[in-house]
């Protein structure tokens, strides 16, 4: 389904009127609706999100965090989802029936989570079943489409996160010899090399090319890595890391795992949202950080720990586009279209996906 079939399907994009409102004014109505529908509406913000967006919140956190916090809310009738595609969807599956998932801008996707398909998906299992026979277990990052899910739970695989992605690469490897891991090459080539399994034992499938880039016997790689990553992170570099320390030789990087393999080695410390935030809430106060993730988060660590003294690893980083398109116009409009009767933006998992997407989350949730 292309993009325009999506926004047709909601009833197109938000009228221009909404831009020319007062931040004031906007935020007002927002706040008025918040009141009016009380419990039967919950607004859940990922880190990501403008502080325009993230004010109005009534949980923040990560993707499959802020789902499974959704899901645990039996009064919400309304859960306008303030992150991207993947992220509402996986709500989408946990909550109930009778409960309503929007998301603010339909166009708000995922770079990473739309470089593996499901016909490339397919493809690329069809081709390495042929090079490897029956050996492999898919692994999926949470960071990937309902259908991804879906697929990786149909053939005995399961989801990871960011935070335990070790516990369930441990886990597959005693299921099989080898892990397809999806759609983020960095955060499974990161995590693997963690776990003592050397990079001449990893591979890359390419979904553009249908090949798997390695110089050795397809039989040797225990971890084949979708050949995708996350337009944000990968724009931390090796000389950002040695620029930063030139400059100042006391200051600690810290970076998240989707960034490549050769920054997380240069980098102090490196992990997921929710370890980044609470490394430095628990540093010692006057500590120097310069932190590798997205920009937003950057900025309100900064502002929620003055007592450090927090930068960005790149200064010239912009914030996650696709993430920043959900913005206080569209929030207002959003909730104004369900107040109308008329709600925009609905995420809808078929049945069938659904299920076998749960399957690969609750075998994630299993492990332990």
């Amino acid at each position: 389904m292309s993009i325009l079939d999506v926004l047709q399907g909601n009833r197109g994009l938000m009228p221009e009127s909404y831009k020319t409102l007062s931040v004031a004014d906007m935020e007002r109505r927002v706040a008025e609706l918040k009141q009016k529908w009380g419990p039967k509406l919950l607004i859940p913000g990922h880190h990501y999100q403008k502080d325009e967006v993230i004010q109005f919140a009534d949980i923040t956190g990560d993707s499959l965090q802020l789902a499974q916090m959704a899901a645990q809310n039996q009064e919400a009738e309304f859960i306008v989802f303030c992150g991207v595609h993947f992220m509402a969807e996986t709500a989408d599956m946990l909550t109930a029936d009778r409960q309503t998932v929007v998301l603010p801008d339909m166009r708000a996707g995922c770079s990473m989570a739309d470089m593996a398909n499901m016909e490339q998906t397919e493809r690329a299992w069809k081709h390495l079943q042929e090079l490897v026979g029956d050996t492999i277990i898919p692994l999926t990052y949470v960071n990937s489409t309902a259908e991804i899910k879906a697929f990786v739970g149909r053939h005995g695989g399961a989801t990871v996160t960011s935070s335990n992605a070790k516990q369930v690469l441990e886990w597959a490897l005693k299921q099989k010899e080898r892990i397809l891991f999806l759609p983020d090459q960095h955060l499974g080539r990161n995590t693997a090399y963690d776990l003592g399994i050397p990079l001449d034992e990893m591979a890359v499938w390419n979904p553009m090319t249908d090949q798997l880039e390695t110089e050795r016997d397809p039989a040797t790689a225990k971890i084949i890595l979708w050949k995708g990553h996350c337009s944000v992170h990968e724009k931390f570099t090796v000389d950002h890391v040695r620029s930063i320390r030139e400059r100042d030789k006391n200051i600690r990087v810290i970076v998240h795992p989707e960034c490549s393999y050769e920054v997380v080695q240069f980098a102090d410390c490196a992990g997921s949202t929710k370890f980044i935030i609470d490394t430095i809430r628990a540093a010692e106060p006057g500590t120097r950080w310069a932190v590798g993730t997205e920009m937003n988060l950057v900025q309100r660590i900064k502002q929620q720990y003055p007592e450090q003294q927090i930068e960005s690893l790149n200064p010239d980083m912009c914030p996650c586009l696709t993430m920043n398109r959900i913005d206080l116009p569209h929030l207002l409009w959003a909730l104004e279209q369900i107040d109308q009767g008329e709600p925009v933006g609905v995420i809808r998992v078929g049945e069938q996906v659904r299920q076998e997407a749960v399957l690969a989350l609750n075998r994630m949730l299993a492990i332990r």
